[in-house]
């Protein structure tokens, strides 16, 4: 289908290398469809907002107890559904509006349902996330200008997609970057205060509108047979009838699936009678082109009578009762019976079909669809006329259905998101796998400090962002506020989100000797991989390491550190350490205890691994 208000060989809107209208995007639909889309959005708000109104009215008739009360509420209720009433009937005329849609030029085929892509309307998101990336990622929103007016762009190119490839791929891209967005900036803890309007889109409706866009792309196979003119060929009407049996039975099932609750609800009323529409048409052609092949067929020297004979038992499920498919094509009464049986099965849906049409008021103003199936029907009536004899009712036969059956059969092609590269627009803020909306963090602290003799005094571990690890409780960074765990988001102004260890690591060498500004930050989710114990203070007893400490002694210790490290938790080790105390097991550290006079520096293991570590 095409746009009747684009020109038939749109120019590219896209110029190499300058980027000003994205790829996939077409403004000029902004002509036609999109004018039609921004009626019907306007009309879904008014519906929202009287719904809203009567679910008000509602509850107050509820709780009222106040007869005058009651009674102007009832009335304000009668109002608002009659005001909503009105509003659904001109959004179901926009709904089945076919001129936007279809060609201009001269076809006398039945137009399909219009469905357009998914209203929306401008957000003003640029606040939201400015305010969130201050708030829950302590960095200033207004150096996200740029990437927030990358994404509005990309939500705005949305709304006028162009009707290929590039479009789709604009979708996904799109679809891809909200996954993205919903990561960074909604919790899934809290609301955000930021909400979007979606209008029937439960997953019944979406199933039902799936089926509805399958069943109009199995007619387009139909057509695509049809218009070039049916050849009054056996194997062609064969072929054709089969066809167009398979077009009825999709029809058929798709206004059953539009019947069923809750969907019925919020399918228009021309929608699902056009479906009904079509399902009695199509039938009809099936029983019409059957009958054709039946009553015109002729047995002439070197037909293949073995070939036709299996043509037609295929066509049906089976025969009628007493009659063979080689026997039937031989004799020329039996074949005209069953073709007139035929015509006659299909003027009943003929008449089914132009009897739904004119019971909805939608329907009967489409002037190209009341044309087609009076032709139609009209074309069966003079057929039937044609061959009908005195004794025709003493002779009938049931016809049997024709056995749907397509050469092409539609299905769903689902989206390959795993052949599209899109960046997050947000990358910045680091890598999604630690800052994410679901996690929180501690705000960056500033840690100064030096690596005395080439030692930092701790090692790296992990992936981007790296993390601070092995951490000597003496060394300069651990004075200064470090702790093991936190997270190294920049080094001397010097981004580290996106580096990895080696790439760290070489960073802080390079400075020597010379003090290091390092900013880090500390989870505080209960999935946090900061170490469960750390060094401790006991009155009366010698400074007690860590058990990563422990686990840097001499050999004849191995043995001892491995029995420690269970999973113990900072009391129950407190605990076990002075289990034959009678005071309390467990003692904080006191501001009146020093660090002892005397104290020999234990190697830091950064010391004790080479550069080719696979910590670095």
């Amino acid at each position: 289908m095409t746009d009747a208000l684009l020109p038939a060989d749109p120019q590219p809107l896209e110029k190499e290398n300058d980027g000003y209208f994205r790829k996939g995007c077409n403004p000029l639909a902004q002509t036609g469809r999109f004018f039609f889309l921004n009626q019907r959005a306007a009309l879904n708000q008014q519906i929202l907002k009287a719904v809203r109104m009567r679910t008000g009215a509602e509850n107050l008739l509820k709780v009222a107890t106040n007869p005058k009360v009651r009674e102007q509420v009832r009335l304000e209720l009668s109002f608002v559904n009659s005001d909503l009433q009105m509003l659904k009937e001109e959004l179901e005329g926009l709904n089945i509006s076919v001129g936007v849609y279809q060609n201009t030029e001269e076809a006398f085929t039945i137009p399909l349902i219009p469905l357009g892509l998914k209203e929306t309307k401008d957000y003003l998101t640029s606040f939201f996330l400015k305010d969130f990336i201050l708030e829950h990622y302590s960095e200033d929103g207004y150096l996200y200008e740029d990437e927030i007016a990358d994404l509005m762009d990309l939500r705005q190119a949305c709304r006028t997609p162009s009707r290929d490839e590039a479009g789709v791929e604009l979708l996904m891209t799109y679809f891809i970057q909200l996954g993205f967005v919903e990561s960074r900036f909604f919790p899934p803890t809290r609301q955000m205060g930021l909400l979007f309007t979606c209008y029937d889109m439960s997953p019944a409706m979406l199933s039902v509108l799936v089926k509805m866009m399958l069943a109009q792309a199995q007619e387009s196979v139909f057509e695509k047979i049809s218009l070039p003119r049916i050849r009054n060929e056996f194997f062609m009407l064969v072929k054709v009838a089969q066809e167009a049996a398979k077009v009825g039975e999709v029809y058929q099932q798709l206004h059953a699936a539009m019947s069923q609750v809750p969907v019925k609800e919020n399918i228009p009323y021309s929608w699902a009678s056009l479906a009904c529409v079509k399902g009695h048409h199509y039938a009809a052609l099936a029983h019409y082109f059957t009958a054709i092949l039946l009553i015109d067929h002729q047995v002439k020297p070197g037909t293949d009578l073995d070939h036709q004979e299996k043509c037609l038992s295929q066509l049906y499920d089976r025969m009628p009762e007493g009659l063979t498919p080689l026997a039937t094509l031989k004799n020329d009464q039996q074949r005209r019976q069953l073709g007139k049986s035929h015509l006659r099965r299909a003027m009943t849906h003929h008449e089914e079909s132009v009897r739904e049409a004119s019971l909805c008021k939608k329907l009967r103003s489409i002037e190209v669809l009341q044309k087609v199936l009076c032709a139609a029907q009209e074309r069966s009536r003079l057929t039937y006329a044609q061959h009908q004899e005195d004794d025709d009712l003493l002779n009938l036969i049931d016809a049997p259905s024709v056995v749907a059956k397509t050469e092409q059969e539609v299905d769903i092609i689902l989206p390959q998101f795993s052949k599209l590269t899109v960046t997050d627009f947000f990358q910045k803020l680091g890598p999604l796998s630690v800052f994410s909306a679901n996690k929180r963090w501690t705000p960056p602290r500033s840690i100064r400090f030096t690596a005395e003799e080439g030692d930092l005094g701790f090692t790296l571990r992990g992936n981007a962002p790296v993390q601070v690890h092995f951490l000597d409780p003496y060394c300069s960074a651990s004075v200064a506020g470090a702790r093991e765990g936190d997270y190294i988001v920049s080094i001397q102004l010097v981004d580290c989100k996106w580096l990895t260890v080696s790439e760290v690591m070489k960073l802080l060498k390079s400075f020597g000797e010379d003090e290091i500004e390092m900013k880090v930050v500390s989870l505080l989710d209960s999935t946090s991989s900061m170490h469960n114990k750390s060094a401790t203070y006991s009155v009366g007893m010698q400074k007690t390491y860590s058990m990563i400490c422990l686990a840097i002694d001499d050999d004849d210790k191995t043995d001892k550190t491995k029995k420690i490290s269970k999973k113990l938790s900072f009391l129950s080790w407190g605990t076990n350490k002075n289990r034959q105390k009678s005071a309390s097991t467990l003692c904080l550290p006191s501001v009146g205890v020093a660090r002892p006079q005397v104290k020999k520096k234990l190697p830091s293991p950064f010391s004790l691994l080479n550069s080719d570590s696979s910590l670095y």
